[in-house]
């Protein structure tokens, strides 16, 4: 079983650990204790803290929450602890020291209860649904705004993508063996570069998903969210656990270990062959292809066995969906978001 049916699985990945972290960092209650010298250390960037020591901080840190505030966590609320530990996703290094502490089994332990408490907020329900079909957004910087929509011409930029993908392959051939040599290329694991159109969904009071939660975000101030619809009932696959992950690589495989080799050697220490999905093939099958903000904090920076092989899920967003398929249309008028702080997602409505 997967989240929410069991609240351990959001345990069992780094980005799921990392938000129930940032969950007890944002819900102490008044005169809570300081977390601890052993976090103090690895905070300070430290990674050699026992993890008994971290798990038994960690696991009075987690007593002091007030986890009945994450229970009554709002949908924006509840994003924004997702928004930390997509801040902290990296695949081109090391884990950071906390994502390294928090890898340890007794110490990710400790955060059960606050696992536990996400399964039953009403904020979170969402998490582990499919593609919001009447609230799809596709974001866009302002300063692009004069290209428009980029809705069509999906085939020729898959072929494109997968063609760039194939020579990427081919020239890294020349880049070192050893995984542990200074080298760094492609780390991502989504078409996120091909060109096809992304979406992530409205929600109240903020413009789309992906405002708030991007990995290795530009960083951009100001963005124009599009509404848009599928002109018929889209084939979609739906990634909402590791699993489904894994098959989707199995079933479209397409062999990037040489030219993923050394960024994701360091995220995972796996030293061999590696797979990700041709999203070329899968569109003769399916229209989009979605992930849930479930599946997204129980996949993401994992490295998951394909036979004798693995596979990553890196540089895609919770609740994203790409589009493999011209089936989208523009269903209204673009709404302009700037980012000042004002908000708990950091981002307001504002006049164009």
């Amino acid at each position: 079983m997967v989240w929410p049916e069991d609240p351990g699985s959001l345990l069992t990945g780094p980005r799921g650990r990392r938000m129930c972290w940032s969950l007890v960092e944002s819900v102490g209650r008044p005169a809570r204790p300081p977390i601890g010298p052993a976090w103090e250390q690895v905070q300070l960037g430290s990674r050699g803290a026992d993890s008994a020591e971290l798990a038994a901080e960690l696991g009075t840190a987690v007593a002091w929450a007030d986890l009945d505030a994450v229970a009554a966590m709002s949908d924006v609320a509840s994003l924004a602890a997702v928004a930390d530990s997509v801040d902290t996703a990296m695949y081109w290094q090391p884990p950071d020291a906390v994502d390294q502490a928090l890898a340890h089994t007794d110490v990710a332990a400790a955060l059960r209860p606050v696992a536990q408490a996400v399964t039953g907020a009403p904020g979170a329900r969402w998490w582990s649904g499919g593609v919001e079909l009447d609230a799809q957004r596709y974001v866009q910087p302002v300063g692009e705004s004069g290209k428009g929509l980029v809705l069509s011409e999906t085939a020729g930029r898959l072929a494109a993508w997968l063609a760039a993908e194939a020579e990427d392959e081919r020239s890294a051939a020349l880049r070192p063996s050893d995984p542990a040599a200074p080298y760094s290329g492609h780390w991502w694991s989504s078409p996120k570069w091909s060109g096809v159109a992304s979406t992530t969904r409205a929600l109240p009071d903020l413009g789309a998903v992906q405002l708030a939660a991007m990995e290795d975000s530009p960083g951009q101030d100001e963005m124009r969210c599009w509404p848009v619809k599928p002109r018929q009932v889209p084939r979609i696959y739906e990634i909402a656990e590791p699993d489904h992950w894994i098959a989707l690589a199995a079933r479209y495989p397409l062999d990037v270990s040489k030219s993923r080799r050394h960024d994701w050697w360091k995220i995972t220490g796996w030293p061999g062959r590696w797979l990700m999905p041709d999203y070329a093939a899968a569109a003769a099958d399916y229209d989009a292809i979605h992930l849930t903000v479930g599946g997204y904090l129980t996949t993401a920076g994992e490295a998951l066995p394909v036979n004798d092989a693995r596979c990553l899920l890196a540089a895609w967003d919770p609740d994203e969906t790409y589009w493999l398929t011209d089936i989208l249309a523009p269903a209204g008028p673009p709404a302009r978001w700037v980012r000042d702080g004002s908000t708990q997602v950091d981002w307001r409505l504002a006049p164009f």
